[in-house]
């Protein structure tokens, strides 16, 4: 029933292609996604947008899809075929729509397929640099396109006093036990609280350009071939107006951390200075001419301030009684905010030598 549904679906969208079998892709964890393979094997990936998560799919839908036309005009240089395995390309409708809605309401798009591979974590210099450049070179080929022109498609996704209002809410309403259980870490919100708000007011008061940004980079949405080489960001369903320092900040947070974002044994959890820097070269060689002294300044603040709004996430979480988080156990919101935390003790003690690092790309 689901290939007759899917085919039907698959037969909506503008190609010259036949159905022949599909697969279900598992990596995502919030839209349906699909492989689909034709008759004379190309392939195709068609995805559900999850509205319940997504409030306006058609904005989001419009977002990706001028993004990517953006990125094709700046690359027009390339071959039709290499285009297609840089950009993401997405297939209109046969009657010229982004995307086709069904019966049930359900909102559906589709791209061409990219061959290559993706890594959940880093293992080496290697992949943490050729992923600073591949999402570098998003950044700096989007830094003119007006950010202005897009939907957000999560409002106050990185808004740090919209975090900090819903810490406050849910520290009202926590069961005692809870207080007591994460005291150390609501203590420690509280003393990190004012440099936590130092991009923000930044970001507000205009010093930090407004900018397209992909919004989740973790190293999984880079897609590298088979050299191991940096070929295509994917997954642009979060593309939305930001600052540079949330995109450099996320990369930063899920590849240095040398430990499972829930890891419970904390001495385990160390920020990889290496990793680190092997970024910042790939980031900055594609993004130095088109940031600010003062957003590369920032970088490291960046960093920081990503790890901790995460924390703070797991924090709040845990003190509202996991409702957003699925969580496996009853702590485990809050492991996953130590871990968080830990890792933020471990990248402020080199702090100092992120920066230095960084002011060595200014004005070079």
């Amino acid at each position: 029933m689901v290939a007759v549904h899917l085919k039907f679906i698959f037969e909506q969208f503008n190609h010259k292609e036949e159905f022949k079998i599909y697969e279900e892709l598992a990596s995502g964890h919030i839209n349906d996604t699909y492989l689909v393979t034709t008759q004379s094997n190309v392939k195709f990936i068609l995805q559900r947008i999850n509205d319940g998560v997504f409030k306006d799919v058609p904005g989001l839908i419009a977002n990706k899809v001028n993004v990517s036309k953006h990125l094709q005009k700046k690359l027009e240089q390339l071959s039709e075929t290499e285009l297609k395995r840089r950009v993401l390309t997405f297939i209109d409708t046969k009657k010229g729509d982004s995307y086709y809605r069904d019966h049930d309401g359900n909102f559906w798009n589709m791209m061409v397929y990219i061959e290559g591979i993706t890594f959940e974590t880093v293992s080496n210099e290697g992949i943490a640099y050729e992923g600073g450049k591949l999402f570098g070179e998003f950044l700096n080929l989007t830094s003119d396109f007006d950010a202005r022109k897009l939907i957000e498609v999560i409002p106050d996704f990185h808004n740090m006093a919209f975090r900090f209002t819903q810490f406050d809410a849910a520290l009202k309403e926590a069961s005692e036990r809870r207080i007591e259980q994460a005291k150390v870490y609501i203590e420690l919100v509280q003393e990190l609280k004012d440099e936590m708000h130092v991009l923000q007011n930044l970001k507000d008061t205009g010093k930090i350009n407004l900018r397209v940004t992909h919004n989740d980079t973790k190293i999984s949405n880079a897609l590298f071939d088979s050299n191991k080489k940096g070929l295509c960001v994917i997954d642009t369903d979060t593309v939305m107006p930001g600052i540079v320092h949330y995109d450099f900040g996320d990369a930063i947070r899920t590849i240095c951390n040398t430990a499972a974002e829930d890891e419970k044994n904390l001495t385990l959890v160390n920020f990889n200075l290496d990793y680190y820097k092997a970024y910042v070269n790939g980031f900055l060689e594609k993004t130095n001419s088109s940031l600010s002294s003062l957003e590369i300044k920032y970088l490291p603040l960046g960093a920081k301030t990503m790890v901790f709004i995460m924390a703070l996430r797991f924090l709040t979480d845990f003190l509202n009684n996991d409702i957003y988080y699925k969580t496996e156990y009853p702590e485990h919101n809050l492991d996953r905010s130590k871990n968080q935390f830990k890792l933020i003790e471990s990248l402020s003690a080199q702090f100092r030598e992120m920066e230095d690092y960084n002011l060595d790309f200014i004005g070079s």
